[in-house]
């Protein structure tokens, strides 16, 4: 006969056989009154829930890709003692694909009186801040049978660093830095130089550089020589506008501006120039000024990890006049940007000349790589298409940087990988010309 909801519980504890009709509770009350009483006395010696006290303690920041830890410290003030399976909840994107479930529950025994402490691994997978969720445990009895389930709010706030893989490019860019401040000179005074030293005049020096009044006091012509100068001011705008939110590769064009951004900041900072930060698209999404040398890239990648795209059109008006407010003498202006023709044409160009005259700017834009592979695909009717669509658009990028080209502006146009250290060498370049 079919069995009723309490007769299969009943079946189920081992009590009626199945398939009889169900007796009377006073009969099986007496039959399973140890089981009853076994139950009911570890629901008893169970740990209470909420009565325990939870602390964090551990990092806070971390760079993407890395591992972090973050410690949750139990403390059993009851009188029982506390088995447990604790579950360290945080956003799915706080872990590895796969490994959230083994990696955020752990297993735990306090005695009374004592504390515990759980470190929970974290390998974050986006930017930006992590915030932890509630922290649940359930509390068993010595013989497993029942347990008691609690959550607790403990918060804690990880924060995910850019990667900053760029920085492996750091060495090398420096070392064409100090080539460039010990022994490049320039016989011409440019905007961004100053003087160096005196020396004698060797045939092929450009006249306008001879010191008429050294020459005076020696025997022998003396031209003057002049240095890139230090102390100049660079200001860096990120465009976070929907351009930046397209992905290339497996990261938003966002992600590989911001790498660009981070190698220039800390090269330029150590050649004594100030470095500032802009990020825009409608307003500001942030603003780092003033920092002190050493100080740049920690205040850079700080203000960097929240940042995400927004999927609205820049307001070119207001990035100009918002970057003019933040650079009011002569800088280097460098803008990470998109290179499509509708935004440069329709709201780029049309203001570009207020930054000009009074600025050296540089436009840096993100190339998808796979355009170029794209290009160079041959064998198939498909990847001819595929080749000859490839052509079209880097010709249209090229259309457009050199738009931007005849009004004065250098233009750099790389692949993500390619990007931060061709960005640094054009602003190497531009020192080593006396333009900033």
């Amino acid at each position: 006969m079919p069995l009723t909801g309490r007769t299969a519980l009943l079946a189920a504890l081992g009590s009626l056989p199945v398939g009889i009709v169900e007796p009377s509770w006073t009969g099986i009350l007496a039959v399973n009154a140890p089981l009853a009483l076994a139950c009911a006395c570890d629901f008893a010696l169970a740990a209470p829930v909420r009565r325990l006290g939870l602390t964090r303690s551990g990092g806070t920041s971390v760079r993407l890709g890395e591992p972090a830890d973050v410690q949750l410290t139990v403390t059993n003030p009851t009188n029982r003692r506390l088995r447990a399976e604790v579950r360290d909840a945080w956003p799915p994107s706080s872990w590895r694909p796969g490994t959230e479930v083994t990696a955020s529950r752990n297993p735990l025994d306090v005695p009374s009186g004592e504390r515990r402490r759980i470190t929970t691994r974290l390998r974050p997978t986006r930017r930006g801040d992590h915030r932890a969720d509630r922290v649940t445990i359930r509390s068993k009895g010595p013989l497993g049978l029942f347990s008691r389930q609690g959550s607790h709010r403990v918060p804690w706030t990880l924060r995910v660093l850019p990667p900053f893989a760029s920085r492996k490019h750091l060495p090398s860019k420096l070392a064409r830095l100090r080539e460039l401040d010990g022994r490049t000179s320039v016989l011409i005074r440019g905007q961004g130089t100053e003087f160096d030293s005196l020396r004698e005049y060797v045939p092929g020096d450009d006249t306008r550089s001879i010191d008429w009044r050294a020459t005076a006091r020696q025997s022998s012509v003396a031209v003057r020589t002049w240095r890139p100068e230090r102390d100049r001011h660079i200001l860096l705008v990120l465009d976070t506008g929907r351009t930046s939110a397209g992905r290339v590769g497996d990261a938003p064009r966002l992600d590989a501006s911001m790498d660009a951004a981070l190698l220039l900041a800390a090269l330029a900072s150590r050649a004594g120039d100030r470095v500032d930060l802009l990020a825009y698209d409608r307003r500001v999404r942030a603003l780092v000024q003033g920092k002190a040398a050493g100080d740049v890239l920690p205040s850079l990648v700080n203000a960097l990890a929240p940042l995400e795209p927004e999927l609205v059109e820049t307001d070119a008006r207001g990035l100009t006049a918002t970057a003019l407010r933040a650079a009011p003498r002569s800088s280097l202006i460098v803008l990470l940007t998109s290179l499509e023709a509708a935004p440069i044409e329709e709201g780029l160009l049309p203001v570009l000349s207020r930054l000009t005259q009074r600025h050296t700017v540089l436009v840096a834009s993100v190339a998808d790589p796979h355009i170029t592979r794209m290009a160079k695909s041959r064998g198939t009717a498909e990847a001819v298409y595929d080749a000859a669509a490839a052509a079209q658009a880097q010709a249209e990028r090229q259309r457009t940087a050199e738009q931007l080209t005849r009004h004065g502006v250098t233009v750099v146009d790389a692949t993500p990988d390619n990007l931060p250290p061709a960005l640094a060498d054009a602003y190497l370049s531009l020192k080593a010309a006396g333009r900033l």
